[in-house]
């Protein structure tokens, strides 16, 4: 689904597991996101700070829940996002290793041709397969997921406004709360508490060149307040919500319409 004809360089689309994004930074602040980013520059160079140390390349990896911050030379820069549920143990780290190996420049070239490919054709039904081709010369494993788990991460990701918590995604498999909650956790190697609230920041994405009432959205996707949004989005992006939505005026957006593909285990 094409967002209402805007017409610019900067873009993102988003399907249930990947992100591809052209567009601002925003100030270089701390961030700690749920998923994997592969940044890459448009122009010039990236600066990344992990622990305090600074390193400068034209594509850089971090891995999910890793704090750092981000600058680029140039005003755009390249994200492209992986959900670590979406794929087995290891292959983020395997994959994060392979680009950022001797072959760096060759894999942001790559990617930056996805960039002018997603400018020339609006890609609304690509499925997560033809995106990691798309992005990185292949498709990447996939993870196989237990049913129960497969239909609670289903669950959160529908957003109809009704909260989705451990109890009733339990009942639902038919386990207790501390067994599904085990099980959740030992299926996507994140817990349901923190599997959840990322997946509420990211939805935010949706929305990001909208005109809203802010307060309203965060209800509407699940936040119990303005205060726990703030705080939420800060934490995941470092920056405030009102900042995203500013920076992301002209961009953008198209949605695929595949539905969440997560495989199950029979």
């Amino acid at each position: 689904m094409e967002d209402k004809g805007r017409e610019s360089d900067h873009l993102m689309l988003i399907t249930p597991e990947r992100v591809f994004y052209a567009g601002l930074l925003g100030r270089p602040r701390k961030r700690t996101p749920g998923c994997c980013h592969v940044y890459v520059a448009v122009k010039g160079s990236l600066h990344l700070t992990i622990d305090d140390v600074l390193a400068t390349a034209e594509l850089f990896v971090t891995l999910p829940n890793q704090r750092h911050s981000i600058a680029s030379d140039y005003r755009t820069a390249i994200s492209v996002t992986l959900e670590p549920e979406s794929m087995p143990d290891g292959v983020i780290e395997t994959l994060a290793q392979r680009l950022m190996g001797p072959d760096r420049a060759v894999y942001a070239r790559k990617i930056l041709a996805a960039y002018a490919l997603l400018r020339q054709r609006r890609y609304n039904d690509i499925n997560t397969a033809e995106f990691d081709e798309m992005c990185f010369g292949e498709a990447l494993p996939r993870r196989v997921l237990d049913p129960r788990v497969t239909r609670a991460v289903a669950r959160i990701g529908r957003f109809t406004g009704e909260p989705v918590t451990a109890d009733t995604c339990a009942a639902e498999a038919g386990l207790s709360a501390s067994r599904f909650l085990h099980l959740f956790k030992e299926e996507t190697g994140i817990s349901f508490r923190s599997f959840r609230a990322w997946k509420r920041a990211r939805h935010l994405l949706h929305f990001a060149n909208q005109d809203l009432n802010l307060a309203h959205l965060a209800q509407d996707i699940g936040y119990p307040d303005s205060t726990h949004f703030s705080h939420s989005i800060r934490r995941f992006y470092g920056l405030k919500p009102r900042a995203i939505f500013v920076g992301s005026r002209d961009l953008a957006i198209y949605r695929s319409s595949e539905t969440v593909r997560l495989d199950i285990a029979s």
